[in-house]
């Protein structure tokens, strides 16, 4: 339940904190005062649309807070959630749950298990056919549970097996593409006959052929330096100093270094010439290189950054293509499994019909019976339940929609195809009311369900909120006093201007202040008819 709501700077809404209690809590007050603009603040705590021209006039955010308390069960956490959402003018929001950040979407999940809210807009579960049969099988209950959960856990086998046949290729088509693209891989990998180190050495002699006229200008104008000048000029050095060496040995020294020198040089000027013969290439071997480049590039563009990683590429489709050749076996197994499955499958997925077929039925009169006490007593609810030949559903076999018929005469129609907000609102009411003693949501909240009806049908209205109260914490708005007369909490919104700023004020009434509320919404007066009269409501509560 929610102990505590606390809005800030949304509408007129400056900064009000709201204490809410067990059972049914009644918001009643003036028209414009912010009845709708705490709904609002309800929706935007449970992860729904903002607009940024909520935010209160001269502010630059909101801030909507709600404190819940649920006790421990089995799926649940136990104690005190704080929950809050902060929105600034910058559209940048800001969710926690007891202080962890939390995106919009995980706001809006977790919030649902919590806060369901209905209004004139407000019905999406009841429109949305995926629900229809959670309200079934709730209304069912333990009956079914069992059922479900044996069903349940076949299914998951059933798509863990689709899921492995389809990972081990069990579709033959599909493994037949697998095997030929494989084995198309392998050959190109395999007729290119790569080496490891051969990118590397081919783009060197790429490089050469590209500025081989650079080269062999630069290694002719060396050689003939070396040869023509240095070599020549060294040998009549060495000569002038084999005259001298023996006089004394610093000539000699100098005499044996620069024969050293002469040898060096002459073993350079060989090594320029082969160099200057190794930079001829010819067209062919030119176009040999680069097509050679262009299909390392091609590959590594498919199978890897670089060769190595083509190679080890290579030998993971080895691999791959024996598994899938031996893969026969397996899924051979895993097929026969996936047919005895579906067998067993069908015959739970049968006796869920049976057991839906059943209950809708039952669950449809007692549905048209409230709907007949709240004043639709042409309405007729019809819970269509139709069994899936073809496929299988977490759920069974089943597909359920709700279809109605509103008014004698007309054709029944799916729940969202009619248009009445207000006989929406009633609808599921009606729902809610009979599902009371099963449903699981924890706080129900109705915004202005009476809109639109009075007399015995308001009245009605009021024992439906009152008997739902009893299993769930209700939050409702209304301008109707027989259903502020039955609330177990009433509280009187009101607005007022300081500052030339209005304001909205929110106060939980006691039972005078009660009585003086129900007899101003039942007349727009408070004398002493009126008084009378809405303690002649607030008993029929007591009674």
């Amino acid at each position: 339940m929610i102990t505590t709501l606390h809005i800030k700077n949304i509408g007129i809404i400056d900064d009000i904190s709201i204490d809410l209690n067990e059972g049914l809590n009644v918001l009643t007050g003036e028209t414009g005062a912010g009845k709708t603009l705490i709904i609002d603040s309800l929706q935007i705590i449970s992860g729904g649309r903002f607009s940024k021209e909520m935010i209160r006039k001269g502010e630059t955010n909101s801030f909507v807070e709600i404190c819940m308390y649920e006790p421990k069960d089995e799926n649940s956490i136990d104690g005190n959630i704080i929950v809050s959402r902060e929105i600034n003018l910058n559209g940048k929001n800001m969710c926690k749950i007891n202080g962890r950040m939390v995106t919009v979407n995980e706001l809006k999940t977790f919030m649902s298990k919590f806060i369901e809210i209905h209004g004139q807009n407000d019905n999406q579960s009841l429109l949305d056919n995926r629900f229809h049969l959670k309200y079934l099988d709730g209304y069912i209950g333990d009956k079914i549970l069992k059922k479900q959960e044996e069903y349940k856990e076949k299914y998951q086998r059933y798509l863990q097996i689709k899921q492995d046949l389809r990972i081990n290729y069990g579709d033959e088509k599909e493994r037949e593409r697998k095997l030929d693209l494989l084995k198309y891989q392998l050959d190109e990998i395999e007729q290119a006959n790569l080496k490891v180190n051969e990118e590397t050495d081919l783009e060197e002699k790429r490089k050469i052929m590209l500025n081989s006229e650079k080269i062999s200008t630069n290694l002719q104008e060396a050689d003939i330096s070396i040869s023509e000048n240095s070599i020549d000029s060294l040998n009549i050095a060495i000569k002038a100093l084999e005259k001298i060496e023996t006089i004394d040995v610093r000539y000699e020294t100098i005499s044996s270094n620069l024969k050293n020198i002469y040898y060096e040089l002459q073993e350079i000027g060989i090594d320029i010439s082969k160099y200057r013969e190794d930079i001829y290439f010819n067209e062919a071997e030119r176009t040999e290189v680069e097509e050679r480049l262009d299909l390392i590039y091609s590959l590594k563009r498919k199978y890897g950054n670089n060769i190595l990683e083509i190679l080890n590429y290579k030998e993971q489709i080895r691999k791959e293509i024996k598994y899938i050749e031996n893969l026969d076996e397996n899924n051979q197994e895993l097929k026969k499994e996936l047919k005895e499955l579906e067998i067993q499958m069908i015959k739970f997925a049968e006796k869920l019909h049976i057991m839906r077929v059943e209950y809708g039925k039952v669950l449809s009169i007692s549905i048209n019976k409230v709907l007949e006490d709240l004043e639709m007593k042409n309405a007729n609810i019809n819970i269509h339940i139709d069994y899936n030949q073809n496929e299988f559903f977490e759920t069974g076999k089943d597909e359920v929609e709700f279809y109605i018929r509103t008014n004698l005469g007309e054709d029944e129609k799916p729940l969202s195809k009619i248009a009445s907000g207000g006989e929406m609102s009633r609808i599921m009411l009606a729902i809610k009311k009979v599902l009371a003693d099963t449903d699981k949501m924890p706080v129900l909240i109705f915004d202005e369900i009476d809109t639109g009806i009075s007399g015995k049908a308001a009245g009605a209205v009021a024992d439906k909120l009152n008997g739902i109260s009893k299993n769930h914490q209700v939050i409702c708005i209304s301008h109707l006093p027989s259903i502020a007369a039955i609330a177990d909490y009433n509280y009187f919104i009101s607005k007022n201007v300081i500052d030339e700023r209005t304001n909205t004020n929110i106060k939980l009434l006691n039972e005078e202040e009660a009585i003086k509320e129900i007899a101003r919404i039942s007349s727009g007066e408070v004398n002493e008819a009126t008084i009378q009269y809405a303690m002649q409501l607030r008993n029929r509560k007591a009674s």
